[in-house]
């Protein structure tokens, strides 16, 4: 595994963790809130090893050098980071040939985004924690645990946010991380990437450019698979159940067990295991 910087545009260089033959289909893994490119450190070497062209990227605000101004929201707007997704993955080889798709939490968001409004481009769809836009507003209307659950989207746009999740050497994300099953030392990796006042200034940029509003999308016409633990603290159970009512395409639901928001880092087996049969039972 590598690290590689690509830049998309001017004042936008990423930086990107890859794994495997460029040449190869390829495989874009989008990190979510409160973690970075290294959730998916023990995805690349497998994806890899099965054949494919893996790449992770610390998103725009997360990467040092693709961090616009937090204080000018507007440079984080959804549709802005959803080219950035775009542009990656036609840097890194997508360009005219379909592509896999990963995302996890915000990540998924925009993994969403892309399927319901691209679908020729991707050929699967992987979701981790994060579901259907139409399955989450629904459950936040009709299950009385969804909205407490979700509470911390509007603490997120306080104006204190930043120094408060930097407070005790990030102590709130450190304790969240532990309870939700993140080892100590993928914590450790996380906050590196995002344990200043300016990558976390631009990580709560996302939210505050998007507000309370989550917009509605269509349904998905792309193969998917949807991974969810039943002890993550931010996502339901009728909220994850409920996606399957808005994809049109092939589907696979997979609830881990015991496992909480952070698949990827905290059963990092199971989870290559379930993609890589996904990804195979759907190839570019």
């Amino acid at each position: 595994m590598q690290t590689r910087q690509v830049q998309t545009g001017p004042g936008l260089v990423f930086d990107v963790s890859v794994a495997g033959d460029p040449a190869a289909p390829l495989v874009l893994l989008l990190h979510g809130f409160a973690v970075s490119r290294h959730l998916y450190d023990a995805q690349l070497p497998a994806l890899a090893a099965a054949g494919y062209f893996a790449a992770a990227p610390n998103q725009r605000g997360y990467s040092p050098d693709a961090r616009p101004d937090p204080a000018d929201v507007a440079r984080y707007d959804i549709e802005l980071l959803i080219q950035d997704a775009l542009d990656l993955a036609s840097a890194l080889g997508g360009e005219g040939r379909r592509f896999h798709l990963v995302g996890h939490d915000w990540g998924g968001s925009l993994a969403w985004e892309i399927a319901a409004h691209w679908p020729e481009r991707l050929a699967s769809l992987t979701m981790l924690s994060r579901p259907h836009p139409g399955a989450f507003a629904r459950a936040l209307a009709e299950d009385p645990e969804q909205p407490q659950r979700s509470r911390h989207h509007k603490a997120f746009l306080e104006p204190d946010a930043v120094p408060k999740l930097l407070a005790e050497d990030c102590a709130w994300l450190r304790r969240r991380h532990a309870a939700q099953g993140i080892p100590p030392a993928q914590t450790a990796k996380h906050l590196s990437v995002l344990g200043s006042e300016p990558a976390m200034a631009a990580a709560l940029a996302w939210y505050r450019a998007r507000g309370t509003v989550h917009r509605p999308i269509p349904k998905i016409r792309v193969p998917t698979l949807f991974l969810w633990g039943d002890a993550d603290d931010t996502v339901g159970r009728m909220a994850a159940a409920g996606t399957g009512d808005f994809i049109e395409a092939p589907y696979r639901f997979e609830i881990l067990p015991g496992v909480g928001h952070y698949a990827p880092d905290q059963v990092p087996e199971r989870v290559n295991a379930l993609l890589l049969e996904h990804l195979r039972a759907h190839p570019a």
